[in-house]
This record gives C-alpha cells, structure tokens and sequence, in this order.
C-alpha cells in the first residue's frame, strides 16, 4: 500500500482544476469587498456611529423641532419667528443638554431689544477674591411658580450614595428634555447619577503637585477634614472609569488639549495636570500669553488661555462709555482665541461669573447694556448680564464651529454652581463647615443658576444651527450633579494664613470665603474624568 497516488491517477488530475476554483472564489471575494466599500463610501456608517455621541457635527445632523416652551428672557432681534430646539435625537445620549428655550434669531440686528418679560435683575456685587464673585443672589424670585419636584432616594442600597437624579425645576424651565437613551450597548448619559464613597481616595495630594494654586490647596491651607476627596460620581447606567493618565496622553499622542476662559478653567487645568504629574513630569513652555506644559513621552501639550468673558473687551471710550471701563462687544469673538484656535486639537471652555463684574455691552457698535454700569437712567438698558452671557456663549461657539481651519472637539462645560448660602460672597454669604454632599431631597435650587444655565445652553443650540466647517461640539453638563457639592469648595481655608478665621463670630457672622472654585484634590478631578471619556469616544470611535 502506498500513500501516493499512480501517476495519471483522477486525483492528481482534479488538482489544477480545484486551485481554480479556489483562485475564482477569492477574486469574487475580493470583487464583493470592493464594491461594499464603495457602498460604505457613499452611505456611511459614521452617522450611527456619532448617534452614540449626544453632540453634532454638522446642523445636518440636528432633529431640530419647535419647542412649545416661551423663553420670557429678551429677544435678541424683533423677529418673533420660532427656532427653538425642543429635542435633540435620542440616539445622542452622550451630552443631553435640557432645551427647548423658544429664543429667536441670536444675531443681533439693528433694531430694537425688549426687556424680559420678568427681568433677571443684575448681580449688583463684584467678584470674591479679586477674580470671581458669587453671580447667585440666591434670589428666588428669578424663577417664579416653578414647579420643584425633589431629587429621588439614592441608588445605592446602602443609601451611602446621593443622588443628583431625577426631576428638577430645570426640566420646567427649559421645556421638555430630550428623551436619553440609556442602554449600555451604546453609550449612557454620563451627567444623571450620584456620589458614592470611593475608599481608594484621589489620584494625587496636595503634596505631589507643584502647580496647585494655594487657594485651592484645601489641605494645604489647614482644611481638617479629608472626605470631600473620595466621593466619586457615578453615573446611573454606566461606570465612569477613574482617570487613566497614561491612556490618556496615548489617546492625545501628538496633540494639544487647551482650557479656555476663567480662574475656574484655571482650576480644571490644574487639576488635569496635577493628576498627569503622577505618570510624567512636564516640561513648562509657556509664554506671557499662554501657560503650555509638554509631556515629552507622547508630545502632548496642556494649555491654558485666559478670557474671562470669551468675547472680545477692550477698554477703549465709546459712545457715552468713558475710557477706563471694559467695554464687551458680545458679538466678536476674542481675537486671542481665534488666532491659536487651529492649533488645538481639543478645546474646554469656562466662563459664566465674570458676567457679575462690571462691564459695557455693545452689540454692533452700539452700546445696548450693562453690569453695575448705567450712568444715565433715562436711557433703557437693552440687555442684561443674563441675556448678555448668553450672546457671548453663541458668539464664540459660532466662531468655533464656522471657522475654516478647526477641526477639533469642543466641550463647553456648564455652568459650574456655587454654594453662598445665606447671602453672597459679601454679604453673609457661606459655606463653612460642609463635609459631606447633600443628600437626595437636600438640595436647595438657585434660581440664578438655573437660567444662566439655560441661556448657556440655548447659545449652544443655537451655534451647533450655524456649524459649517468639521469641528465637533460637544456639552459637558456638569451643573446638577455640581449643585450637590457644596462640600468640595475651600470655603475659609483659601491661605495658609495660621491666624485667619474659619468659624463665625459670636455675632454668627462668617468669616471670608470662596465657595466658587474647587479644593484639590476634590471634586473639580470629576470633570477631567469626563473630559477624558469624551475623548475616548472621539478617537477611539466607542
């Protein structure tokens, strides 16, 4: 018996013929693959996969719908027509935003502002520390029969977490919210959820970062108490990882991440730093107009730029306004940002509570308002600091997503709360002695908050209608789950002062405070949590 066949055999012969056969089936293998590619091509995918990101990149992209709420705030143009956004696609959970503000055109046109229907009236304070104030006046009164739904019990079944969920006199203010798929296949919304206890505690201490600011160096600056900095956000469907910085500055090879606006941009940059210090030491390439830190291993840059009000100031005389005052023309965008804007990759933005320092408003040359500014009361103010943040807010978004040579991811964090209770950063105003998170059914809804909120969010709709170019936009909301930490600002240990007042006084009278920015570690460590899950979704295409 032998193996092989005799020479002439059938099996020898047949053979050939079944390398043919073979050699035909992956042609038309390859042939079907071509032309599923060109399909691919033509019809893409891409959209669903951006369906799990709640963001849009182009308006062709955005389900808009006229909302049947009624913004009672000013119009910013006497065209009545409606283009509010009541829904955006549920199948973009990824930064539900509350809509539904019923606004008109945002471009300002020469023609005659309304006052509010029931006017917000303007912060009449400065800011705290010489930088930010308190924009809350706790006043109320803002937001009139609303009705107030309490929070829900918390999630954890050993009631140790707080919830920030459920629904909240936002959902009233700002129409009807966008329906959030939640299924875990595809992405949760990452905003509605609560704090839970983390024993792991931070991912680095006052002691390992060399950029802390002292006046959020909370243990720094003699804070006795530690728990604020192990309470952890966890979203209601999904987990959010803790912060990995060494896949984060993989996932940012060769790219630059910037934070853009205030002294609470400041915060989160520092505390984006403070946490990559654990991995890699940075080298400092700054520059008198930009901090810029460079992490050699990956050629990742971290920036920071300063504008505070992210619109163009300037504080040159016009018209009845004086030299010396800063005039903000809310419909230019600063100069400084669109210069620098191709060069980064990502950008976070911040702004919101200089719009309770004093400043000029002028809306096509012409000076139409103002913030503790108003020299000739016979003259009508045409916008305030609440219509006035919300200009600025589109404006420099609409620069962003039209500007030809951006193609970046921009997150707008929201509006970051405060927590003065009792008054203002001036007047009696406090947050001494908050430990812990408040607790479901705790929370204490501030009016001013709310509709800075809402006119934040009804810019950014309404600049996602105007985008042109292939920049993403994207809303980090972060003002809900933030209003439950009241716990996690300095409060009185912003300086390491050994004699400085952290009780009241036997009058009750508090001492000073800064119940604005975030200790560090600390909460404020959460937002770049978020701001790494964004990117992951970008660039790894989850």
């Amino acid at each position: 018996m032998t193996l092989s066949s005799p020479k002439g055999s059938s099996a020898i012969s047949s053979f050939p013929r079944s390398l043919s056969v073979i050699a035909v089936a992956v042609g038309g293998l390859a042939m079907f693959l071509m032309v599923a590619s060109l399909l691919l091509v033509s019809h893409p995918i891409g959209s669903t996969v951006r369906g799990y990101f709640y963001g849009v990149d182009s308006l062709s992209e955005v389900d808009l719908a006229v909302s049947p709420y009624n913004d009672s705030g000013v119009a910013h143009s006497v065209d009545k027509s409606v283009d509010g956004v009541s829904e955006v696609p549920s199948s973009k959970p990824f930064s539900e935003v509350y809509t539904g503000s019923n606004d008109s055109s945002a471009s300002v046109e020469n023609k005659e502002l309304e006052y509010p229907v029931n006017p917000v009236p303007p912060v009449s304070s400065g800011l705290p520390l010489g930088e930010e104030g308190n924009s809350s006046s706790k006043n109320d009164k803002l937001i009139e029969n609303t009705e107030i739904t309490k929070p829900v019990s918390s999630d954890a079944p050993d009631g140790s977490a707080y919830s920030a969920s459920g629904t909240t006199p936002l959902s009233t203010l700002l129409g009807k919210r966008a329906a959030a798929n939640t299924s875990v296949e595809i992405g949760c919304d990452l905003y509605r959820g609560s704090w839970f206890y983390d024993s792991l505690g931070p991912l680095y201490t006052n002691n390992t970062c060399p950029v802390l600011t002292q006046m959020q160096n909370c243990q720094g600056n003699g804070r006795p108490d530690k728990e604020y900095e192990n309470w952890r956000w966890k979203p209601s469907q999904c987990d959010l990882p803790r912060f990995d910085a060494k896949k984060f500055l993989e996932l940012m090879r060769g790219k630059t991440l910037a934070f853009i606006g205030d002294s609470v941009a400041r915060n989160q940059m520092e505390s984006m730093l403070c946490i990559l210090w654990q991995v890699e030491v940075p080298k400092n390439r700054g520059n008198r107009r930009m901090q810029r830190w460079y992490f050699k291993s990956t050629s990742v840059m971290i920036v920071r730029m300063w504008s505070s009000w992210l619109v163009h100031q300037s504080n040159e005389a016009i018209d009845f306004a004086p030299e010396g005052v800063v005039k903000l023309n809310l419909d230019a965008p600063d100069k400084d940002i669109m210069e620098f804007l191709p060069k980064f990759d990502v950008v976070v933005l911040s702004s919101g509570h200089w719009f309770a320092k004093q400043s000029v408003y002028v809306l096509d040359n012409k000076i139409v308002g103002g913030q503790l500014w108003w020299p000739d009361k016979s003259r009508k103010m045409k916008v305030n600091n609440v219509e006035a943040f919300g200009i600025s807010v589109e404006t420099i978004l609409s620069a962003i997503v039209t500007h030809p040579n951006f193609t970046g991811v921009t997150i707008l964090r929201s509006y970051s709360p405060d927590h003065y209770e009792g008054g203002a950063w001036n007047t009696g105003g406090s947050c001494t002695g908050k430990v812990r998170p408040l607790a479901a059914g705790e929370l204490v809804e501030n009016g001013f908050t709310n509709i800075m909120l809402e006119k934040q969010v009804t810019g950014f709709y309404r600049a996602i209608k105007k985008a042109s170019n292939k920049s993403k936009l994207r809303l980090m909301d972060i003002t809900e789950a933030f209003g439950y930490r009241h716990d996690g600002h300095p409060g009185p240990y912003r300086s390491p002062d050994p004699n400085k007042i952290t009780k009241r006084g036997p009058d009750g009278k508090p001492p000073p405070q800064d119940c604005l920015h975030w200790c560090m570690p600390g909460p404020v460590d959460t937002w770049n949590e978020l701001v790494l899950e964004i990117i992951r979704r970008e660039l790894d295409g989850d």
